[in-house]
């Protein structure tokens, strides 16, 4: 299914499609050139869909799907793949997140992690708030022993602009509770960089 039939034209997407129609006239191109002709649209609706985490409540998705386990090990959910829009120059930055939390009573269903890193991430952003949006959300709806996490990511604003880096990847962490303790940080960080065989 394709992004343009996703995405209705509603009033948000038609004063976009204006907008940006705009914006390409005064980058110098010509509006009315056929190719262009249905970009303003087009544009309005991926922006549309890039930030969609506006409309959505992360910590509603997290209660959805909430399970009294008694468990009280590690659990990890890494290589979540993420894609944001930094919101400086509102140019894409795009890795992986790693997740983790020690229940407390209770555990969620694992689709929802990344869900979570979905929402937080389909809005403007720079990666230090969204690391913290993310462990908080975990830490306020599970109430876990801890919580952590860690982002790498490459940001196209360095690599397409400005110091045009094209291998730095910036990494943030944030870690509550028992993952404050050295010991239960490092097997955290140890497990993420494990490949299983």
């Amino acid at each position: 299914m394709s992004l343009e039939s996703e995405t209705p034209m509603n009033s948000e997407v038609l004063q976009m499609k204006d907008k940006f129609r705009d914006i390409i006239g005064l980058l110098g191109d010509d509006v009315n050139r056929e190719g262009l002709l249905k970009t303003p649209e087009r544009v309005a609706k991926a922006m549309k869909f890039l930030t969609s985490g506006y409309e959505q409540d992360p910590s509603e998705i997290l209660r959805s799907a909430l399970f009294h386990e008694d468990y009280n090990e590690m659990v990890i959910v890494k290589d979540i793949e993420l894609y944001s829009m930094c919101e400086h120059h509102m140019l894409p930055f795009f890795g992986k997140a790693h997740v983790a939390y020690i229940p407390n009573g209770k555990i969620v269903g694992l689709s929802k992690i990344p869900r979570v890193v979905d929402v937080f991430s389909r809005r403007l952003q720079v990666q230090e708030r969204l690391t913290h949006d993310i462990l908080n959300c975990i830490d306020n709806v599970l109430k876990p022993h801890g919580a952590a996490i860690v982002i790498e990511a490459h940001h196209m604003c360095m690599m397409m602009r400005g110091v045009q880096k094209q291998n730095s990847v910036t990494t943030t962490s944030a870690f509550t509770g028992e993952f404050k303790r050295n010991e239960t940080r490092n097997e955290f960080l140890k497990l993420i960089v494990a490949k299983l065989d």
